[in-house]
């Protein structure tokens, strides 16, 4: 009798230790690839991200997959290069010109804020705030050691060289490495994982596409209005106006009301009002004309407060990584959910359609 019984937990372990060391072994390897990668995990994000967006622009070339993905990578780089990165090195400039001349920075602000009609005890609270700030924070920032200073340089240099590396191989064997996945999920869970699928792309589409090929347009276009009205900095100007309109409940307006004010300040009312509704008008008419209705169709359907903590919060804990990851984990947890939801909908509907079916046939029972 004993012989028919179904075997015990340790039995059964034993019976499949070879299969539970080599997924033991399996987790062990990830781990140490994991380890491995890391350092190069802004360049994976960035490449992942860019592959995203650059995506229906491969698609217009349908079977000419090499000649599309390189297309399209070098038109999502190029402007990327050439406004995005130049300005991050400017913006870097600048800090690093201010933190070398603190005293002079202080003295200048403090001289600017006491020729203002302001109250003695609001002006007093101000200088104090700016004093600790030049000569707490800002000694601290400089007292980074410049190896540490050139090694992250280097490393992020490296990173959107690897970025541009993987975008292209995405866009070129993307579909491939899909299908391959797809391949060992066994032939029951193939449909949840195409939903799945399904259900991620959309939500990612709202996420990146859009919100990436607007700002893309608002930066390049802002270079040239800042250019007309003769703005220091350029590019600098440029590159906070993308990343403020590319998270959501943010935009460009939080950079151009600053610049709009300081024009009041120097040239007066006229000057600031024509340069906040030209700049206004000529930045983000386009995005709102031209994009607005092709994003309708693009939407995310997630509220705009979750994807702004997800970028904000994946920013101060991953760096440039986590700005890109953190959305990307929110969709997926998103679609996941989804995924439950239609699962959950078609069980429910088959139960009713169950007891309707057997309703039916208890009444014509009792017909009979």
């Amino acid at each position: 009798m004993r012989s028919s019984q179904t075997p015990d937990g340790v039995s059964q372990i034993i019976a499949s230790r070879w299969k539970i060391g080599a997924a033991l072994a399996v987790a062990l390897l990830l781990y140490f690839s994991l380890l491995i990668l890391l350092p190069l995990a802004d360049g994976i994000v960035l490449g992942l991200v860019f592959a995203y967006i650059a995506r229906p622009i491969r698609i217009k070339f349908k079977k000419h997959r090499k000649i599309g993905a390189l297309t399209a990578s070098l038109c999502i780089f190029i402007p990327i290069v050439f406004i995005i990165g130049a300005g991050i090195i400017e913006i870097i400039n600048q800090v690093s010109w201010v933190i070398e001349n603190q005293t002079a920075v202080a003295a200048a602000i403090l001289n600017f804020i006491n020729s203002l009609n302001i109250p003695e005890k609001i002006i007093e609270r101000i200088n104090s705030a700016i004093w600790d700030l030049f000569t707490s924070l800002l000694p601290a920032v400089g007292s980074v050691g410049l190896l540490s200073y050139a090694q992250s340089i280097g490393l992020f240099f490296i990173n959107f060289i690897i970025s541009i590396i993987f975008c292209y191989f995405i866009l070129a064997d993307g579909d491939r490495l899909y299908l391959a996945f797809l391949g060992v999920i066994p032939k029951e869970y193939k449909g949840v994982v195409n939903r799945y699928a399904l259900h991620l792309d959309m939500i990612l589409k709202g996420i990146f596409i859009g919100n990436a090929y607007s700002a893309l347009i608002v930066s390049v276009t802002s270079v040239l209005v800042f250019y007309a009205f003769g703005l220091p900095h350029v590019l600098a100007l440029s590159t906070l106006i993308f990343m403020a309109s590319i998270i959501p409940l943010f935009a460009g307006y939080m950079v151009l009301a600053p610049l709009a004010l300081m024009r009041y300040l120097e040239s007066g009312f006229e000057s600031a009002a024509l340069f906040f509704i030209v700049s206004s008008l000529i930045i983000y008419g386009p995005p709102e004309l031209i994009l607005r209705p092709y994003l309708t169709s693009l939407k995310s359907h997630i509220h705009p407060m979750l994807l702004m903590l997800a970028f904000l919060g994946g920013a101060f804990v991953g760096g440039i990584a986590g700005f890109f990851a953190a959305p990307i984990l929110l969709g997926a947890l998103v679609a996941a959910y989804r995924v439950y939801q239609e699962h959950t909908h078609s069980e429910l509907a088959e139960t009713c359609a169950d007891l309707k079916n057997l309703g039916h046939s208890h009444k014509a029972g009792l017909e009979k």
